[in-house]
């Protein structure tokens, strides 16, 4: 569940605890093209108010006019469909004859949001498993690789941040990098061992871990999910980190400081036991090259650069570090001739 569908699940449960009657609608299934990806969620109250989004604006009129109808007094969840046909995709505004399916669930103390939210509050990926046939839920620890899953009797969604970042060191641009993560989905860890930084660390949402980098890495069994970005400009932690990250699975790994810096510490990586193709998966300058300076700016490039490695996107010529070559049998950074 991304950040847009939890603030979603919260206006529901607020409008709820207020004594009004709220219906959540889940996509479940889509064919074709459409607006928004499987899992996305709109909640709409008994008056027509709605907050959310599952497709351009035509079916959330007619699921306003569904909950006013039936379901802000039905008892159970019901599955919805739009765009079965061409024709009826066009009058709905699904584009190229595109359909989705919904799970219509009107909410009650049965639903569980409260304690879900609470949940995701504490940073816990977490399954929700909804039965059709009673209106009951039911939360269970998520796993990583959890998608949503539906067979018509049950709606089984993960809830919660889906993608891990960790961050080594508390400074700043830390702090920054931090608190745009979590609004991107991801479960986010500091670790800092200097008593200097950690004591002045005061995110409430962002626990602080003391241990050693490469400890704590180790601990965390980085995955496909992962990403590590090291901050201290300390190779006795940076590098410690950076170690046994390359050897993982993270998707994304990175160091910030200068090309000079970061091709000081790839020399420095040859002498421990870090493969030539694993230095090469360092991402060192660190983000897109989009002339940031200040730590909010150099914040956003590096998340744009993890969410362009996230979802396979090239990196775009206008924002192209200047140009290096990484020679991995002699394991060293080469200026171009």
């Amino acid at each position: 569940m991304d950040s847009v569908d939890v603030e979603v699940v919260r206006t529901a449960e607020a409008w709820r605890r207020q004594g009004r009657a709220v219906a959540l609608g889940t996509i479940v299934k889509t064919w074709g093209s459409a607006p928004r990806p499987v899992g996305a969620m709109v909640a709409i109250r008994d008056d027509g108010q709605i907050t959310g989004s599952v497709s351009g604006g035509c079916v959330e009129d007619d699921l306003v006019e569904k909950v006013k109808e039936k379901f802000a007094r039905a008892k159970k969840p019901e599955l919805v469909t739009y765009g079965v046909t061409n024709e009826e995709a066009t009058r709905w505004g699904l584009p190229c004859g595109g359909t989705l399916q919904l799970v219509v669930e009107p909410l009650s103390d049965r639903s569980g949001i409260a304690e879900l939210l609470q949940k995701i509050g504490e940073q816990q990926l977490v399954r929700r498993k909804l039965e059709m046939d009673s209106g009951r839920a039911t939360l269970e620890p998520g796993r990583w690789q959890d998608v949503l899953e539906f067979d018509g009797r049950v709606l089984s969604a993960v809830h919660g941040p889906r993608w891990r970042l960790v961050l080594i060191g508390a400074g700043q641009l830390t702090r920054y990098l931090a608190e745009m993560a979590r609004m991107l989905d991801y479960h986010v860890v500091v670790i800092d061992p200097r008593e200097e930084y950690a004591n002045s660390w005061d995110l409430p949402s962002v626990p602080i871990n003391r241990g050693m980098p490469d400890d704590i890495v180790r601990e965390l069994q980085l995955d496909g999910h992962s990403g590590l970005v090291a901050l201290t400009h300390d190779p006795k932690l940076d590098d410690l980190a950076l170690m046994e990250a390359l050897k993982s699975a993270a998707f994304y790994v990175g160091a910030i400081g200068s090309k000079k810096n970061n091709d000081a510490r790839r020399e420095r990586l040859k002498e421990f036991d870090v493969s030539s193709d694993e230095i090469a998966r360092l991402r060192g300058p660190v983000g897109l090259y989009i002339g940031s300076k200040t730590p909010p700016e150099i914040a956003v490039a590096i998340l744009a650069e993890m969410t362009a490695v996230r979802h396979g996107v090239s990196e775009p010529t206008w924002a192209a570090k200047p140009e290096r070559r990484f020679d991995a049998s002699a394991c060293e950074v080469k200026q171009p001739t």
